[in-house]
C-alpha cells in the first residue's frame, strides 16, 4: 500500500481568523461562506467578506468586555450563528474558546468555571439561568446572546455599536487556542487543549475525507459543544474555501433533515450513526437529493448494514472516518479506498498502527491498541495536553505512541477494523468480544432501532454479553422476540458472540456527540450484581 505525500511544514506564527478568514475575504469577498437556517424558516447567506466582519465585530465585544489575550471563555451556544461570530472572535483575539452544549448542569459549569479559570461565559436563554445559578456572585463577564437580560452584556446591542476589531492577534502555532472538556473512565472531565496550528492539520480532514473544495456546500449535524464541530462545522471546510450549511432547531427530526437535503444545495454530508440508522428506518422511497455527492460519519463506527441501505436508497456510499477530541482525522474510508464496515486506512501524514504491550506494531488480524506515532515532531492536530494533568497527559504516551484507548486489527491491505473501547470489550468464558460487531448484527434484524452490547457479570463465565435494544416502530418487546434476536445473532455471527441477556429499552445515554454511552450501561449492570 502507497501512502500519497503530504506537506506538513508548520510555520512558527499562525491564526486561523487572519490566515485563513482574513485571505478569504479578501480574495474571494463575494463567495458563499456560510447559509444557516433555523426552524421558522429564516435563511442568512454571508459571504466570507461578510463573516469576516460580523467576527471582527465580536471580537471586539469580547475586548470591551475585559476579555485578553490568553483567557478562557466558555461558549454554551447551540447552533446560533453567534457561535461561529464568537469563536472567530476568540481565535482572533487569542483568547481560549472553550465551548460547551447548552445541556449541561449548573454543577458542570461550575466545575468547568473554575477548571478552566474562565473569565467570560457567553450563553443564550436555553441555559442562561443555569449560569447564573452556578456562577451567582463571581467575578465573571456574562454575555448574552438573544437580546437583553439583567446582569448581563447584550450581545446583539454591543455587535452593533462595535468597531470592528483590526488587529489580530500574532499568535504563535502552538499557543493555546481551543479548549474542549472530555470524559474519561473515572474523575472530572479533562481539559483538552489544543494550539493555533490544530485549525490548520485540519486540512488533513477536510480534503481526504470530507473531500471538500471551493462551491461545495457541507452539512455538519454534530453539536456545537462536541470537538466535532471544530472539524466539520468551522475548520476543514473554510480551510478547503467551501461553505458550511446550518440549521438551528431544537433536537433531530430525520424527516426535517432529509427535507433540508432535498430541498438545499447541500453538496457534502456529515452525520453521527445515530443518525444514519435514523435516515434509513424512514421512509427513503422516492426521496431525491439532487446535490449531495459525498457523505460521511464519524463518532463509532457505523455497522455494514446501515452503509447498505443508505446505498440502495441514494446511491451513495457513507464512509466512515475516525478520529478523537485529541486529534484530526486519523484515517478514513475514501472514494476508490473503501471498504464497508472497517475504520479505513491512515490518512496521509498520519503514522497510525495497532500495537502490542512493548509498544511493537503487531502483525495484521492481530487485536491491539490503536495508536499514532508521536516521535520528536508532533503528529499534525495531536493535542498538546490535558491541562494541569501531566500526568494524566503522560499516560497516553508509551514507547513514542500516542495510545487512543481503542482495540482494533489491522488487515492485510492496511486496513483497521474496530473492535471496541479498551474498556468496553466483553472478556467471556475466555472469548474476547467486541461490543460493534454484535450491535451490527442486531441491527440486521428488522425489529431493531439500536442496540448497545456490554459485559454483565455471570458467576460462571465471568462475564456475558448483554444487549439493550430499542425497538423499531411496529414492534413490541416479548421472550419470544429476546429469543428471535438470539438466533438472529447466532447465525449471522460467531454463535458465541450471541447476547445471552437482552433488556428492551426505550432509548439509550448517549454523549452530546451521539455516542452511546456503554460505560454507563455497564456499571448499571455490575451495580446490581454488588447490590
Amino acid at each position: 500500500m502507497t501512502q500519497e505525500p503530504f506537506n506538513w511544514d508548520p510555520p512558527a506564527r499562525y491564526n486561523f481568523a487572519r490566515d485563513e478568514i482574513g485571505r478569504l475575504a479578501a480574495e474571494r469577498p463575494h463567495v458563499r461562506a456560510l447559509l444557516w437556517t433555523d426552524a421558522a424558516g429564516t435563511v442568512i447567506d454571508r459571504s466570507f467578506a461578510e463573516l469576516a466582519g460580523h467576527a471582527a465585530r465580536a471580537a471586539a465585544v469580547l475586548a470591551d468586555a475585559g476579555v485578553k489575550r490568553g483567557d478562557t471563555v466558555l461558549i454554551l451556544l447551540s447552533r446560533e450563528i453567534e457561535w461561529w461570530e464568537l469563536m472567530l472572535g476568540c481565535l482572533a483575539l487569542g483568547a481560549i474558546a472553550s465551548p460547551g452544549t447548552i445541556q449541561l448542569s449548573a454543577k458542570d459549569i461550575a466545575y468547568r468555571r473554575d477548571a478552566a479559570q474562565a473569565t467570560c461565559v457567553i450563553a443564550g436563554g436555553d441555559i442562561a439561568a443555569r449560569v447564573e445559578a452556578a456562577l451567582a456572585g463571581q467575578p465573571v463577564g456574562l454575555i448574552h446572546i438573544g437580546g437583553p437580560r439583567d446582569g448581563w452584556r447584550d450581545y446583539g446591542a454591543e455587535k452593533q455599536a462595535a468597531a470592528p476589531l483590526t488587529e489580530i492577534a500574532d499568535t504563535a502555532f502552538d499557543e493555546d487556542a481551543l479548549c474542549y472538556f472530555t470524559s474519561g473512565t473515572t474523575g472530572q472531565p479533562k481539559m483538552t487543549i489544543h494550539g493555533h496550528g490544530y485549525a490548520l492539520a485540519h486540512r488533513i480532514t477536510g480534503r481526504y475525507w470530507l473531500d471538500l473544495q471551493p462551491g461545495d456546500l457541507h452539512w455538519n449535524l454534530s453539536d456545537t459543544g462536541w470537538a466535532k464541530a471544530a472539524w466539520s462545522s468551522l475548520f476543514a471546510p473554510w480551510l478547503m474555501g467551501a461553505a458550511i450549511f446550518v440549521n438551528h432547531a431544537p433536537g433531530f427530526d430525520p424527516a426535517a433533515t432529509l427535507d433540508l437535503l432535498a430541498r438545499f444545495p447541500i453538496t457534502t454530508l456529515c452525520a453521527p450513526p445515530t443518525a444514519y440508522r435514523m435516515f434509513v428506518r424512514a421512509d427513503l422511497a422516492g426521496r431525491a437529493f439532487p446535490a449531495l455527492r459525498h457523505c460521511v460519519s464519524a463518532g463509532e463506527p457505523l455497522n455494514p448494514e446501515v452503509i447498505d441501505l443508505w446505498k440502495t436508497a441514494t446511491g451513495l456510499d457513507i464512509h466512515d472516518g475516525y478520529g478523537q477530541t485529541e486529534t484530526v482525522l486519523l484515517c478514513c474510508n475514501r472514494p476508490g479506498a473503501s471498504r464497508i464496515g472497517a475504520m479505513g486506512r491512515p490518512a496521509p501524514g498520519i503514522e497510525l498502527a495497532v500495537i502490542d504491550e512493548t509498544g511493537t506494531a503487531a502483525p495484521p488480524g492481530t487485536e491491539g491498541d490503536v495508536a499514532l506515532r508521536a516521535g520528536d515532531a508532533r503528529p499534525p492536530g495531536l493535542f498538546t495536553g490535558y491541562r494541569g494533568e501531566p500526568e494524566r497527559t503522560a499516560s497516553v504516551f508509551r514507547d513514542g505512541w500516542y495510545l487512543t484507548g481503542d482495540r482494533a486489527i489491522v488487515d492485510e491491505d492496511g486496513f483497521f477494523w474496530f473492535v471496541g473501547r479498551a474498556d468496553d470489550v466483553i472478556l467471556s468464558a475466555g472469548y474476547r468480544i467486541g461490543p460493534f460487531e454484535v450491535e451490527s448484527a442486531l441491527f440486521e434484524h428488522p425489529a431493531v432501532a439500536e442496540s448497545a452490547v456490554v459485559a454483565s457479570p455471570d458467576p460462571t463465565r465471568g462475564e456475558v454479553v448483554k444487549a439493550f435494544v430499542v425497538l423499531a416502530a411496529g414492534h413490541s418487546g416479548s421472550d419470544a422476540l429476546a429469543a428471535e434476536l438470539q438466533n438472529h445473532v447466532k447465525a449471522t455471527t460467531a454463535p458465541y458472540k450471541y447476547p445471552r441477556k437482552i433488556e428492551f429499552v426505550a432509548s439509550l445515554p448517549k454523549t452530546v456527540s451521539g455516542k452511546i454511552r456503554r460505560k454507563e450501561l455497564r456499571e448499571q449492570e455490575w451495580a446490581k450484581a454488588e447490590a
